[in-house]
C-alpha cells in the first residue's frame, strides 16, 4: 500500500508545482484539476507496467485520504459568511442547487446516460464543481471512470464561466449592480477557483460577494450527501460486495457531518488564521492526491464509452446557470 500511497504523494506535488505556473495560474486551474489529468497520463502509459501490489495504495487515496479532505474543507467556511450576505443571497443558492441537481437528473434520463456520471455533473454543475463531484462519489461509491468524466465536463464549463461572465459583465450585457453581479457570479459559476478568478476580474465588491455566495453553495454539500445517502439506502440492490437491500439501513457520510462540525468550530474562531491557512494548503493538497488516484483508475477507453452525452448534459446545465442565475439576481436581490 505504501509504494501506491508514495506515489499518488509524488503525482501531487507535481501538480502543485505545474499549478504555481503563471501561465496555468492565470487559468486558475487547482492543482486538483492538475492531478486528475497527471493520474489519467500514467493511467493510460505506465499503469500497467507496474506493480498490482502498489494498486491498494492507489485505492486508499481515491477512498479514505477523499473523506479526510472533504472534512477539512470545512475550515474554508464559517456560519458568519451566510449571514454576511444576506438572506436573498442563500434562497438563491437554494433554488440553483436543488433545481440543477433534479433538473439534470431528469436531462440525464430523457439522453438515456449513465445513471451516477448524470448524478455527478449535475452535482458537480450545481455545487461546487470537482469537490462536490468527489463528495457525491464518496456517498454514492461508482466506478472511478464515471467521476473523471463528471470532473471533466465541470472543469470545461466552469473555465468558460470564468472567461464569459467578466467579458458579458464589463461589456454592459449583464446589467446587474455590483453585489448582485457578486451574487449571479457566486450562485451559479462551477469551481470555487473558477469564482474567484472572476471576481477577480471584476472589481473588490463583485469579488467579495462572489466568494462568500459561492461558499454558502458548498455547504449544501452537507444536505444533498444526506439526500443521496438516504436514496442510495432505499434503491440499492444487496451484492456480493456488501451493498445494502432495497429498504435498508441508511448510510450516513460521517464525513459530510464532521464536515459541518469543522465549520461550526471555524466558526468560533479559536485557531490563528494562519493556522487555517496552513490546514486549507494541506487539504488542498489531500484532494489533489484523491483527484490523481481517481484519474489513475480512468484510462482514455472508459472515456470514450461515456460519449458526448455528459458534456451535453453539461451545456444545458451551463446555460440553465447563466439564464436562471441572472434572472434571480435580477429581480430576487432588490426585492430583500
Amino acid at each position: 500500500m505504501l509504494h501506491g500511497v508514495l506515489l499518488i504523494t509524488l503525482f501531487s506535488c507535481a501538480a502543485f508545482y505545474i499549478g504555481d505556473i503563471n501561465m496555468v495560474r492565470s487559468l486558475s486551474l487547482s492543482p486538483m484539476i492538475i492531478g486528475i489529468i497527471l493520474g489519467m497520463l500514467y493511467a493510460n502509459s505506465l499503469r500497467n507496467n507496474l506493480p498490482e501490489t502498489w494498486v491498494p495504495g492507489i485505492i486508499f487515496c481515491s477512498k479514505r485520504i477523499l473523506r479526510i479532505g472533504i472534512i477539512l474543507y470545512g475550515f474554508r467556511l464559517t456560519f458568519q459568511d451566510v449571514t454576511a450576505v444576506g438572506l436573498s443571497a442563500v434562497c438563491i443558492d437554494a433554488i440553483i442547487v436543488t433545481t440543477t441537481i433534479c433538473g439534470g437528473i431528469m436531462v440525464g434520463r430523457l439522453l438515456r446516460m449513465d445513471r451516477d456520471i448524470a448524478l455527478l455533473t449535475s452535482v458537480g454543475s450545481g455545487i461546487c464543481g470537482a469537490a462536490a463531484v468527489l463528495g457525491a462519489e464518496s456517498a454514492i461509491k461508482t466506478k472511478p471512470y464515471k467521476t473523471a468524466v463528471a470532473v471533466a465536463t465541470v472543469v470545461i464549463f466552469g473555465t468558460s464561466a470564468m472567461f464569459i461572465y467578466p467579458a458579458l459583465y464589463r461589456s454592459g450585457v449583464i446589467d446587474l449592480s455590483p453585489e448582485a453581479m457578486g451574487i449571479f457570479t457566486g450562485s451559479t459559476i462551477h469551481e470555487v477557483a473558477h469564482a474567484v478568478g472572476a471576481g477577480n476580474a471584476m472589481g473588490p465588491v463583485e469579488s467579495n460577494s462572489a466568494i462568500i455566495v459561492k461558499m454558502i453553495r458548498v455547504m449544501m454539500l452537507v444536505p444533498v450527501l444526506l439526500v443521496l445517502s438516504y436514496s442510495m439506502a432505499r434503491t440499492a440492490v444487496k451484492t456480493a460486495t456488501g451493498k445494502q437491500k432495497a429498504g435498508g439501513n441508511i448510510s450516513i457520510p460521517w464525513f459530510a457531518i464532521l464536515f459541518l462540525v469543522v465549520i461550526g468550530f471555524n466558526s468560533l474562531d479559536l485557531i490563528p488564521k494562519n493556522l487555517v491557512d496552513f490546514i486549507n494548503t494541506f487539504d488542498t493538497f489531500l484532494l489533489t492526491m484523491a483527484m490523481t488516484a481517481l484519474g489513475a483508475e480512468t484510462s482514455i477507453e472508459k472515456f470514450k464509452n461515456a460519449g458526448l452525452k455528459p458534456f451535453i448534459l453539461a451545456f444545458i446545465l451551463f446555460l440553465w446557470l447563466m439564464t436562471s442565475g441572472y434572472l434571480m439576481a435580477k429581480f430576487l436581490v432588490p426585492m430583500f
